[in-house]
């Protein structure tokens, strides 16, 4: 099993940042890689980012590329999601998320076998 615990999360004004942290434990040898998506009130889960813990490679939504960055430390078992720019269409409840083997649809919650209790993002206009 993986533990998964976010923080970072608050309340920002629009136009500024935050920075959130994913801590993992547990069997993480057995991860391959990590994701952040997000839920807003009355909306599905949301794909958001990934990073393989090996390479590095990272994956991003449309709406967050440029202005979101994912990051690991492997060393710490840690995932980070920095977001900048934001907006208040951003606002949601943030999630980690880990994944066991390699997928082509990296996109979707399917691909995640762990997943973190989530932490309040909400921008202000």
């Amino acid at each position: 099993q993986v533990q998964l615990v976010e923080s970072g999360g608050g309340l920002v004004q629009a136009g500024g940042s935050l920075r959130l942290s994913c801590a993992a434990s547990g069997r993480t040898y057995t991860t391959y890689a990590m994701g952040w998506f997000r839920q807003a009130p009355g909306k599905e889960r949301e794909f958001v980012a990934r990073i393989r813990w090996s390479t590095g490679r990272t994956y991003y939504a449309d709406s967050v590329k440029g202005r979101f960055t994912i990051s690991r430390d492997n060393a710490k078992n840690m995932a980070y999601l920095q977001m900048n720019s934001l907006k208040p269409e951003d606002t949601a409840v943030y999630y980690c998320a880990a994944g066991k083997s390699y997928s082509s649809s990296y996109y979707a919650t399917m691909a995640y076998d762990y997943w973190g209790q989530g932490t309040q993002v909400t921008v202000s206009s």
